[in-house]
């Protein structure tokens, strides 16, 4: 199964969801689904209730959130973390891209992935 993107408010830049709809892929935002100003852990949440991997700037956070999930013994849909301003608008749709090629929804559960892996 493909992987389904969901962008937290970090991450929501109009153009990116423009470039990434026009490809196929399969995503919804943190604006979208009311999410705005929401805590991580509820983005998370909901993220992963819809089967979808997030994909945030919000490094430390989710990285704690991860952990915290693992200690619980949840299970979360991945999580996609990149450095804020680090990549243009391109570079991050070529490496989502690149993941969504490269990895099923079901590899991504219990993960956390670096776009500069990619």
């Amino acid at each position: 199964m493909k992987i389904k993107l969901y962008l937290d408010e970090d991450t929501m830049d109009v153009d990116l969801i423009h470039a990434l709809r026009i490809r196929g892929v399969d995503l919804v935002t943190a604006l979208e689904q009311g999410m705005i100003r929401r805590d991580d852990a509820d983005h998370l949440e909901l993220a992963t209730s819809q089967g979808r991997a997030l994909y945030s700037f919000n490094v430390g956070d989710y990285q704690r959130l991860h952990t915290q999930y693992l200690t619980d013994g949840k299970r979360h849909s991945g999580i996609i973390l990149a450095q804020q301003q680090r990549y243009n608008i391109g570079e991050q749709m070529r490496r989502l891209l690149k993941i969504i090629a490269g990895l099923s929804a079901e590899e991504m559960i219990d993960s956390v992935i670096f776009l500069s892996a990619w």
